[in-house]
């Protein structure tokens, strides 16, 4: 039950951030119609053959978002000093994943589908995968171009106390 009650506030903290931005359910209906279901089926495919997929994402998704906002910055490689590589995001996981979900996007319809929404749908349909709740994600988010180390400084450690 704990469990639900940290995915719930974790939603929440999230939809907060998106009433802000503009974003909507369906962003993506009339210029990649296919997107969502895209993903799902790349979320999918991946929990058959990596059964911790599902966490790994959300993981991932949490990632993103605590540091600058839900803007893809953990997804930039810039050498060493990308945020990726802050302490606090060791063994953040999931990237192979949204790579697929990136690769069949731009096949289908290239340049529309931005990677911060792919992670965003794959953390929403790993969770619904794990047997948590079904929700809708409203997309339209930006990718960042800002990757940085320092700005990851204060990410929460895995033996910081709550």
């Amino acid at each position: 039950m704990k469990t639900m009650g940290f995915v719930f506030l974790l939603l929440a903290f999230f939809a907060i951030g998106v009433v802000q931005g503009q974003l909507r359910v369906g962003f993506y209906s009339n210029t990649c119609p296919d997107a969502e279901s895209i993903v799902s089926s790349v979320v999918r495919n991946a929990t058959q053959f990596i059964s911790n997929i599902p966490p790994v994402l959300f993981r991932l998704h949490f990632h993103d978002c605590f540091v600058e906002g839900c803007d893809g910055s953990i997804l930039i490689e810039n050498g060493p000093k990308a945020e990726r590589h802050a302490f606090g995001h060791q063994g953040v996981g999931g990237f192979e994943v949204k790579e697929q979900a990136k690769a069949q996007l731009e096949a289908t319809c290239p340049g529309v589908v931005s990677c911060t929404d792919i992670v965003a749908l794959a953390a929403r349909d790993a969770i619904a995968l794990a047997n948590g709740p079904s929700y809708e994600v409203p997309t339209g988010r930006r990718d960042g171009r800002v990757s940085d180390v320092s700005l990851a400084a204060n990410m929460l450690d895995v033996s910081d106390s709550i």
